[in-house]
């Protein structure tokens, strides 16, 4: 059971971080492109700047665990410890909610941007929210996914 795919320190573990990382950035990058997001009320500047917030913390996070899953996939010496995925689970867990609940308020929000009318939001800057979101929701599933797999590896250490 030590070589679950999705596990920490395989190679399907490397391609989830390599995902997260990808769209947690493509994320950031639709998001923080247009800085037409300031000219809105408080209350829908305070989901876009959750979802930045959250996806900048995604960002290091992820690119950390790809760096050694790397590591561990080319040099095929990382020993499992407990206490090290009992960190990456609780890491990714809380990593997962919050990308989770920003791209639901993201997505919401935009959502109610286009219902209002064009003149909230014009459409260039919405299809930009709305593929923010999107990528969002990629990576907060791979991200749960990694968590799903370290938690089920977690018993057998």
């Amino acid at each position: 059971m030590d070589e679950l795919p999705g596990a920490f320190g395989t190679s399907a573990s490397f391609a989830l971080r390599l995902g997260q990382t990808v769209f947690s950035s493509a994320s950031l990058l639709f998001m923080c492109l247009d800085v037409e997001f300031y000219s809105y009320t408080a209350f829908w500047y305070a989901f876009f700047f959750f979802l930045v917030t959250v996806m900048g913390l995604v960002i290091p996070w992820s690119v950390t665990l790809l760096v050694v899953d790397a590591y561990s996939v080319f040099v095929k010496c990382l020993p499992h410890q407990r206490r090290i995925i009992l960190i990456i689970i609780l890491g990714d867990m809380v990593l997962s909610y919050l990308s989770l609940a920003a791209a639901c308020s993201t997505s919401s929000v935009t959502d109610i941007l286009l219902d209002v009318g064009g003149s909230y939001c014009p459409a260039k800057f919405c299809g930009r929210y709305q593929l923010s979101a999107a990528m969002a929701f990629l990576s907060w599933f791979l991200s749960s996914a990694s968590c799903l797999f370290n938690f089920w590896i977690f018993p057998t250490l």
